[in-house]
């Protein structure tokens, strides 16, 4: 019997729910201060994940919920991001 694999759990800065870690896309503040999406997820930096759902991004964006992680401004490009990633 194979030994099953534990599934990677994170939770949402937003909704605060637990979700399998690709159910979720991953925030980065980069050690030079940009604020990226990291796909891959193992980008240096300070992470948060959000769930990927339009309400949830939203709800960042007007909550300024990363702004407040991260602790400096994240421009609406990100967003707009975001938005075209679910699309």
């Amino acid at each position: 019997m194979m030994k099953q694999r534990k599934i990677p759990m994170r939770t949402c800065v937003v909704t605060k729910e637990k979700c399998e870690k690709k159910d979720l896309i991953r925030i980065v503040r980069t050690p030079e201060g940009n604020i990226e999406i990291d796909l891959t997820g193992k980008k240096n930096g300070r992470g948060a994940y959000l769930k990927k759902d339009i309400e949830v991004f939203k709800l960042a964006k007007q909550k300024k919920i990363l702004d407040r992680i991260f602790e400096m401004n994240v421009s609406d490009e990100l967003f707009n991001e975001l938005n075209d990633l679910l699309k």
